[in-house]
């Protein structure tokens, strides 16, 4: 790999994968022993910062680690000195504002795995960056895996060719039911007051068309929204033409509080969805969080996701365009 910076110095991480030749994650330490403090961090950022967002496009996935980024406030900077433009993440996960821009990550239990998804990918507006931020690395477990997205798509395409090209031609359609108020054991327990910024039902279904979404509701005060029609992948500037499966089709398909289904309602094959799942963990990608660990997703390029841990565990996290 060609690399010459003289703010950061290439590392390794244990369970990294070098896949066309760019390694994932693309793990970046402090050049020497005396620059782990976090104003050199922010100055080697400021100085590189159109070299870092191209290797978080060139590597999909770029972890800071060594650096001395304790809390909430040094995450916001960091965030800050990149100067990528805020996007408020809009979605079912439980989550608390925390500093400026930095939320928590889901606050669902921690002995639920979280299924991967690409930030909210129903959404026509989502964000390309995924920032996380490791305050306290559980004891076990906790790990944040995340798949290549275009390595799905390839392997989709090999093994059920037809199956795929319905699905394009087609596309997507999606329901989801948010909760009338939240519900902090669920992952998806987001009632959709919080969700939308509102108690009013009708700014909250303006809200919910703004997004592309439409609106039913039902008799125990919940709402349905209706997605779609969606892509099943997308192909995205700057990313060697790669087909990402850009998609959440595994992840909502015949769950209790979701669906996902062509747009005409034509039903997804059960086995379909179920050898996807398979392919998405085959190709995943994990490592051990360590304390001040900060991990840049490219969003359009990785699916992630989360491991069930013991607690105490606490990841936070920024959503960027």
């Amino acid at each position: 790999m060609e690399f010459s910076c003289k703010d950061f110095k290439v590392g390794n991480v244990e369970g990294e994968k070098v896949l066309d030749g760019e390694t994932i994650p693309l793990v970046l330490k402090p050049s020497e022993p005396n620059k782990s403090d976090l104003a050199s961090l922010l100055l080697g950022l400021k100085n590189k910062k159109d070299w870092f967002e191209q290797m978080i496009i060139k590597n999909s996935a770029v972890l800071l680690r060594g650096f001395d980024v304790k809390n909430a406030e040094d995450f916001n900077e960091i965030i800050e000195t990149c100067g990528w433009e805020d996007i408020r993440y809009v979605g079912p996960a439980p989550r608390t504002h925390v500093y400026k821009r930095v939320w928590t990550a889901n606050e669902g239990p921690l002995s639920e795995f979280i299924y991967y998804h690409h930030e909210m990918v129903l959404f026509k507006d989502n964000p390309k960056k995924v920032i996380l931020f490791c305050e306290t690395p559980p004891p076990e477990g906790g790990e944040t895996p995340f798949v290549p997205s275009f390595r799905v798509t390839e392997k989709m395409l090999k093994e059920f060719p037809e199956e795929v090209k319905l699905m394009e031609e087609k596309g997507l359609k999606y329901s989801f039911t948010a909760l009338s108020n939240n519900n902090t054991g669920s992952m998806r327990g987001r009632g959709w007051q919080d969700a939308f910024g509102t108690s009013d039902p009708i700014e909250a279904e303006k809200r919910v068309n703004a997004l592309g979404m439409e609106v039913e509701w039902l008799e125990d005060g919940g709402m349905k929204t209706i997605i779609g029609p969606r892509n099943l992948t997308r192909v995205f500037e700057g990313r060697k033409e790669r087909r990402m499966w850009y998609n959440t089709i595994v992840g909502m398909h015949g769950k209790e509080f979701s669906s996902a289904t062509m747009a005409d309602g034509t039903e997804i094959p059960e086995h379909v969805v179920k050898r996807c799942g398979e392919i998405i963990e085959e190709e995943s990608i994990q490592f051990k969080w360590e304390k001040g660990d900060v991990l840049f997703f490219d969003n359009c390029a990785l699916l992630h996701g989360r491991r069930p841990s013991l607690p105490p565990r606490k990841v936070l996290v920024a959503t960027c365009k």
